[in-house]
């Protein structure tokens, strides 16, 4: 057998880059140096598809166990980038903290959050049939309290750094601007999931009561930037191709926010007597289901200008994730509005919805690990703007 590794010195450079054996990177030391905020969306995007499969509502043969090997994957990828964040702030600390300054990239300083709380969901949900049911909760309960302590000091922190020293343009309104404020969204229907778990009583009140205000502060906001993505696109247009994905993203708060309110009214009467646990399911299906008309509309409207996009050239980077993500809260959502009012349209169009999402998570899984191990990936981010 040929060692390929003793013999990868006399074959050209370029050859190995063709073979895929060498990445288009000067210095392997680069791959350290340039993770960004942004690869945790394969976390969220991989998480998501295991968390949604488990939710939905028709299922066959299999799914779980699919499912489930899924969720361990997210889990890895967590892991695994925990400690290559880590490593990077030690050893790249300018670097990293220069993150925060790019009016771009400190948008996602949501997605480690939005990760920790999709795997501690998926841990719940599917774990506890490899490592147990006590253990499942424990870990949970640890990935809650952290991805919400982040998500809220992002949601609190990206907007002030906004506010007071990125530079804005009338046009620089992107998907990417719901990052920061979808977290505590997604700790509201993560929540709603540990609540039989919390000690009846004030804990449990406690628990519901925080998980609606965080529901009221992730809506409120999104509604914000929401509006602002659609002023910018009918002032300023597409913009450039790269950003043209983060249009899905919208869905997050739209989907996140349609499984939140049925999760949370569906857990509701652990916490509160009558009548209000039977008005907060109501609201579920009240809010869910014109909210998730709205999401049918901006579907079409993302779909239509990705179409656009991609005609005349849509290159890939990590922004494809938000073809992930976003369509898997769409299958939260759904399948909750399907389990409290039994309609069969919610239940076929969940499954729709979930087919679109394993398909696209399929794609840019592909595409995300060619270019990893060609180390295109990994090449240096523009610099971030000069802070005020």
């Amino acid at each position: 057998m040929v060692d390929m590794k003793a013999n990868r010195k006399n074959v050209p450079s370029h050859a190995l880059a063709r073979w895929g054996l060498l990445p288009d990177l000067d210095d392997p030391r680069q791959v350290l140096a340039n993770i960004t905020p942004n690869w945790y969306a394969s976390v969220m995007g991989t998480g998501i598809v295991a968390v949604a499969a488990a939710s939905l509502p028709l299922q066959f043969p299999g799914l779980r166990t699919a499912a489930t090997a899924v969720w361990a994957f997210a889990a890895f990828l967590l892991i695994a980038l925990s400690i290559t964040t880590a490593l990077h702030w030690l050893r790249h600390r300018t670097r990293a903290r220069g993150h925060a300054r790019n009016p771009v990239m400190a948008q996602f300083y949501g997605a480690p959050p939005m990760a920790m709380l999709t795997v501690g969901a998926g841990t719940l949900l599917l774990g506890r049939d490899v490592i147990g049911l006590r253990a499942a909760v424990d870990i949970d309960w640890a990935l809650w309290f952290a991805g919400t302590a982040g998500g809220l000091l992002c949601a609190v922190a990206v907007p002030y750094l906004m506010f007071t020293r990125h530079e804005v343009r009338p046009d620089s309104a992107f998907g990417g601007w719901l990052m920061p404020v979808v977290p505590p969204m997604v700790s509201a229907s993560t929540g709603a999931l540990l609540l039989p778990y919390a000690a009846p009583g004030q804990a449990q009140l406690t628990l519901l009561l925080c998980c609606y205000a965080m529901f009221g502060l992730s809506l409120l906001a999104s509604i914000v930037v929401i509006t602002l993505i659609w002023y910018r696109l009918a002032l300023h247009k597409i913009g450039p191709a790269p950003m043209v994905p983060t249009l899905w993203i919208v869905l997050g708060p739209l989907g996140q926010s349609i499984a939140a309110a049925n999760l949370l009214g569906g857990v509701a009467h652990l916490a509160v007597p009558a009548p209000y646990a039977g008005a907060m399911q109501a609201f579920g299906v009240l809010y869910g289901v014109p909210a998730w008309g709205f999401a049918l509309l901006w579907v079409a409207l993302a779909g239509a200008i990705t179409v656009r996009t991609a005609r005349s050239g849509l290159p890939f980077s990590l922004t494809w994730w938000s073809f992930t993500f976003p369509v898997g809260t769409m299958v939260m959502g759904t399948s909750g509005i399907a389990l409290h009012t039994g309609a069969q349209l919610f239940r076929v169009a969940a499954a729709v919805f979930y087919a679109a999402l394993v398909l696209a998570w399929l794609l840019v899984a592909a595409r995300t690990a060619r270019g990893s191990l060609r180390g295109r990936l990994f090449l240096p981010a523009a610099q971030p703007a000069p802070a005020r």
